[in-house]
């Protein structure tokens, strides 16, 4: 071939390559319908200028890997030159290039081509997966920050398989989508959690952000980083502030914009109110007369229950619920009052209620408001787990503790 010359090749050029067999010249000759940017290239060692498509041939068949080195960094660089002009069939044939030419070589030479790759627009797909999954991260790494091209498949599959650092770099990048956060905040160790929390382009789903909030109880960073999310939800905002640390407090008041410090002040006078307001025992003397009158018109069931919550009314749910499970109104008062739902499921399966009314036993409770769909979905399957004999046996051991 001649210097200038527009050289046509088609995927049967790549195959060629890929397969390192039989002369790529008259492959050239009978190839049509795509065609290559005019490139001169001298040949190391020569005074000419070549194609490096001969070259490729003998390098693929018989090249040592220091010749693969040389013959890759050419590659890229033709690739990098005319990046913006290649179609995608042109991006198609250099990938398989690439793939063919990356087996062989140590990992300083993958590492190079991935940090030219990486920030690429079209860079070729297949051989971004593969410098991605990588277990060198010095390979791995500029892919997983920076290219675009990466569909979220191949992050979620790389942050599901690989290590810590592999997760950690998936963290930082632009644009993350929620179901790449998922396995970041599952499997990710503390710093994988606060990078993820503190990189506003990633969004985080509803069971993402239950996560981080559960983390966040023993790690007064992260509630620092979640609490100043913008897209934080209500409920699970008022959550992780009634569970986290004054000094995090004082933190997210310092670092808030003047709108969501105000926010915070609201929802801490709020909780604080709550817990104020909670100091002396509640008065059951009214709420027991109302469910002593609907038990002896034997309308007592899990129907009147459900409307005492739906109507917020806390007492009268309380002594409904302890009339129904046979337990005295003080334990059931103490157990509404706790941190979990997992006692107010034993009490309800004791009292044989469905689903539906145990929803709503759980959402009227003191701390049930911020009760997040993770959280309802988890006590669901928990209530199906728990059988009725095993509630009521644990029911017993609490009557006999208090000399029922």
């Amino acid at each position: 071939m001649t210097d200038g010359a527009n050289i046509a090749v088609s995927r049967a050029v790549s195959r060629a390559f890929r397969s390192g067999i039989g002369n790529l010249s008259p492959v050239i000759r009978k190839s049509s319908g795509i065609r290559f940017p005019n490139h001169r290239w001298a040949m190391s060692g020569t005074g000419s200028n070549l194609s490096l498509i001969p070259e490729l041939e003998e390098v693929l068949q018989h090249g040592s890997r220091e010749k693969r080195v040389d013959a890759l960094q050419r590659i890229t660089a033709l690739f990098l030159t005319g990046a913006s002009r290649y179609s995608e069939e042109h991006v198609d044939l250099f990938d398989d290039v690439f793939g063919s030419l990356i087996e062989e070589i140590e990992t300083q030479a993958r590492a190079e081509l991935s940090n030219h790759l990486a920030p690429v627009s079209n860079a070729p797909v297949k051989v971004l997966r593969t410098l991605a999954k990588d277990d060198d991260i010095a390979v791995a790494g500029p892919v997983l920050k920076h290219a675009p091209r990466l569909a979220e498949a191949d992050l979620v599959d790389v942050a599901s398989t690989k290590g810590q650092a592999h997760l950690h770099a998936i963290s930082g990048r632009q644009a993350l989508g929620e179901a790449v956060t998922d396995v970041l905040v599952r499997r990710g160790n503390r710093d994988v959690a606060r990078r993820v929390a503190e990189n506003r382009s990633a969004r985080i789903s509803e069971k993402g952000f239950y996560r981080l909030i559960k983390r966040a109880e023993e790690d007064g960073i992260l509630a620092e980083k979640v609490g100043l999310r913008p897209d934080i939800p209500p409920p699970m905002f008022r959550d992780l502030l009634s569970k986290a640390t004054a000094v995090v407090h004082r933190r997210l008041i310092a670092s808030a914009t003047p709108e969501v410090r105000a926010a915070i002040c609201d929802v801490l006078a709020k909780v604080s109110k709550e817990v104020g307001a909670r100091v002396g025992p509640r008065d059951y003397r009214e709420a027991q007369r109302t469910v002593l009158g609907l038990d002896r018109a034997n309308r007592l069931n899990e129907e009147a229950l459900a409307s005492f919550c739906a109507e917020n009314k806390v007492e009268e749910t309380v002594a409904g619920l302890a009339a129904l499970s046979k337990v005295p109104i003080k334990i059931v008062d103490r157990l509404m009052d706790g941190d979990g739902p997992d006692p107010v499921l034993i009490l309800c399966k004791a009292a044989g209620l469905s689903w539906p009314a145990v929803k709503a036993v759980i959402k009227v409770r003191p701390n049930g408001g911020g009760t997040s769909t993770q959280g309802l979905d988890a006590a669901f399957v928990n209530y199906g787990r728990l059988s009725a004999s095993t509630a009521q046996r644990v029911v017993r051991f609490w009557q006999a503790r208090q000399g029922q």
